[in-house]
């Protein structure tokens, strides 16, 4: 079994982000200046000792995949952002390429959507600053050329000779056949037997069928929470509604009812589970935000060791975890000041009490 964590590269400078939200933006702008909604909400999110962390400082990335493989978690998938070759945030995954003495697994996310001013899913007219661009062969393999040698690592994860490339949204491509089998005619040529795509299902993709596409994962919470979201009255300004108003009126969902309707769904081999830590997206949101209740380290150890041993009995040795560190959606594995290394620890726990589980992280 290989757990694998989602993993934000948004913790560091870079100047689109300073230019759209003001200088010194990364997501800890969000998650410092967020407030309780209603009594008894969960925020702002505090890390551990308050290390509010720039990813290109020197060990903090080492810092991570130090814990994290302490967890028992095999690798880390870090979200990727190409722009017809124009690139944003993509220096993490390029420090752990070049430092070889962090001795962890890895692979890429492609978030194939346009770079806008406005938060995903928030409402309004988005301000597109940087349009997704597919175009034709040139295109493809110029961006072969970028993941090439991330493919060609050994700590790059890899299934059956291919390496594992997750694509947000598939459907979103014109000629994703024709690119992904480009793709894999490159790959080929470097000694691979092809690239082994998922699909990262937020909605229903309708790509399963395509001959390229290897494997797919639902994208929870996302997926089953808007199957349980019922329409609320539309919310007053805090200052005017309180705090007892927002309570009644604010989108929640239970966390053990979405999980157990998460569990409850049949998959079938190559059609990976995502187990989910918490979700809180006001720091993005405010009083549009979704908040889940409920969620504790307990109840997310509960419904991981159900996950796994799900999968097992589904032919899949991949469960994804999101997330490593979602902050602006209280979605995070990372120590925080509240349950301290709780959810990492639960994953310890777990494993450990699923005989013959190895903690493959190990095998380096």
């Amino acid at each position: 079994m290989r757990l694998i964590a989602m993993y934000l590269p948004q913790f560091h400078e870079i100047p689109e982000n300073n230019d759209a939200w003001g200088k010194g933006f990364t997501e800890w702008v969000n998650v410092k200046k967020a407030k309780p909604l209603f009594l008894g909400h969960h925020q702002p999110r505090v890390p551990q000792n308050e290390d509010y962390y720039d990813l290109l400082e020197h060990g903090v990335m080492e810092k991570q995949v130090d814990t994290a493989k302490k967890a028992g978690i095999y690798g880390f998938c870090f979200y990727h952002y190409w722009f017809g070759g124009r690139m944003v945030l993509e220096k993490p995954a390029e420090m752990l390429l070049n430092n070889k003495s962090m001795a962890f697994h890895y692979c890429f996310s492609w978030a194939n959507e346009p770079w806008t001013k406005t938060w995903h899913g928030a409402g309004g007219n988005k301000e597109i600053l940087i349009p997704q661009i597919y175009g034709g062969e040139e295109e493809w393999e110029a961006h072969y050329r970028y993941f090439r040698p991330y493919f060609l690592d050994k700590r790059y994860i890899k299934e059956d000779n291919r390496p594992v490339l997750m694509i947000y949204r598939l459907r979103n491509i014109p000629r994703f056949n024709d690119m992904i089998r480009y793709w894999n005619e490159c790959a080929r040529k470097d000694g691979f037997s092809g690239i082994f795509i998922i699909s990262m299902n937020r909605c229903r993709e309708n790509v399963e069928k395509s001959r390229w596409v290897n494997a797919s994962v639902d994208f929870e919470p996302n997926r089953t929470k808007a199957e349980l979201l019922v329409e609320k009255p539309v919310l007053q300004p805090r200052e005017v509604g309180g705090l007892l108003w927002n309570r009644l009126a604010m989108r929640c969902i239970d966390y053990r009812k979405l999980n157990e309707k998460m569990i409850d769904k049949e998959h079938v081999k190559n059609h990976f589970r995502m187990a989910f830590v918490d979700f809180d997206d006001s720091p993005r949101r405010n009083t549009r935000a979704v908040i889940m209740k409920g969620s504790s380290p307990r109840r997310f150890g509960k419904y991981l060791k159900k996950t796994i041993q799900l999968s097992l009995q589904e032919g899949n040795e991949y469960v994804f975890l999101n997330a490593w560190n979602e902050w602006g959606e209280g979605n995070y594995l990372e120590p925080d000041i509240r349950y301290g290394y709780g959810y990492l620890n639960q994953i310890k726990k777990v494993l450990k009490e699923l005989q013959g589980i190895e903690l493959q992280s190990r095998d380096l």
